[in-house]
């Protein structure tokens, strides 16, 4: 059996996105490992190089500020890399409402980038990010992998476009990739600035400055919320499976449970001490009203689990949000 530290011995890993929320989450997690060099890239658009800053300073990193849009310069990058971790791309099933050109150009181009880079430089594997809008109009709970609806928006469009290319060069180029559809993330690094930031540190902010959080749509709409800790796994998991059966699948990664929008703002205010109540809003075009995943296929082929439980991440989250809230007006 591998050694555990030694698992990436050697190898040269690259991560597209590294400086956003999961991607940097997930460097910080590789540098754990004997790895001979990560090459971070991301155009800074939505990551942060404060996300980056405490890993800068290891030898084996390598930053490079680069559009994944450009396919010279990520096929340059991607040359003597072993295995590359995607993550970058635009995020936000809102947003990919409003501009839909904009989220083709960076997650579908930009993903055929990144595949035909990792074909041309023999790249032993890729593992991408895909994710539980994929699921489209199915009202089926839990979702299971091999079963999906039509896709409701465009940013759920491109993340299918995505696996569709995925199967199309395993079968034709012999790429080998695995794709993980993420289910409503959160953690550590999670920006929750902006029109378009994610409902967990949109509350947990709220909540920390006693502020009323707005639920839009029913507060008895259900996610599966998954902390990033169990994502990270995940990719790790992916990136060394020798299982034949394993590889060239997408696969869900979530919890497997489901939390309603109005149980997490309870878990938030039970974890502060406090009982602030939330406003209701508008619905938001595009959303779907209840998400879980099953988990068996990705137990099964990649033993997976759950490291961290729902609530635990809740409180490892506001943790991180006080100290920023704390930070931000010292």
């Amino acid at each position: 059996m591998m050694d555990e530290n030694n698992r990436f011995k050697d190898q040269v890993i690259l991560v597209s996105g590294g400086a956003g929320f999961i991607g940097s989450n997930l460097c910080e997690a590789l540098l754990k490992y004997d790895i001979s060099e990560l090459r971070i890239v991301d155009n800074l658009s939505t990551g942060k190089k404060q996300n980056l800053e405490e890993l800068l300073s290891d030898r084996r990193v390598k930053f490079f500020e680069l559009d994944i849009l450009e396919f010279e310069q990520v096929e340059h990058v991607m040359s003597g890399v072993h295995i590359c971790f995607h993550q970058a791309a635009m995020g936000s099933v809102p947003k990919s409402i409003k501009v839909p050109r904009a989220f083709n150009d960076v997650n579908v181009t930009g993903f055929l980038n990144i595949l035909e880079s990792v074909r041309l430089n023999g790249v032993q594997r890729l593992v991408y990010a895909s994710s539980s809008s994929i699921y489209g109009d199915s009202t089926e709970l839990p979702k299971m992998e091999d079963r999906i609806g039509k896709p409701i928006s465009p940013y759920a469009l491109t993340k299918l476009i995505n696996e569709q290319y995925a199967e199309v060069y395993s079968k034709v180029y012999d790429v080998e990739s695995i794709g993980l559809r993420y289910f409503n993330v959160f953690g550590p690094k999670q920006n929750p600035s902006g029109a378009y930031a994610a409902v967990i540190p949109i509350f947990a902010m709220k909540l920390l400055r006693g502020e009323q959080p707005i639920i839009n749509g029913d507060p008895s709409f259900t996610r599966d919320f998954t902390y990033i800790d169990n994502v990270v796994e995940a990719n790790i998991l992916a990136a060394l499976t020798t299982r034949t059966e394993a590889i060239n699948q997408s696969y869900n990664v979530a919890s497997g449970s489901r939390t309603s929008l109005m149980e997490l703002v309870e878990a938030i205010n039970s974890c502060l001490g406090i009982d602030i109540r939330p406003k209701i809003g508008m619905h938001r075009e595009g959303d779907i009203p209840h998400s879980q995943a099953g988990i068996d296929k990705i137990s099964k082929n990649l033993g997976f689990r759950v490291v961290v439980p729902f609530e635990e991440g809740v409180s490892k989250a506001l943790s991180w949000y006080k100290d920023l809230l704390e930070n931000s007006s010292a």
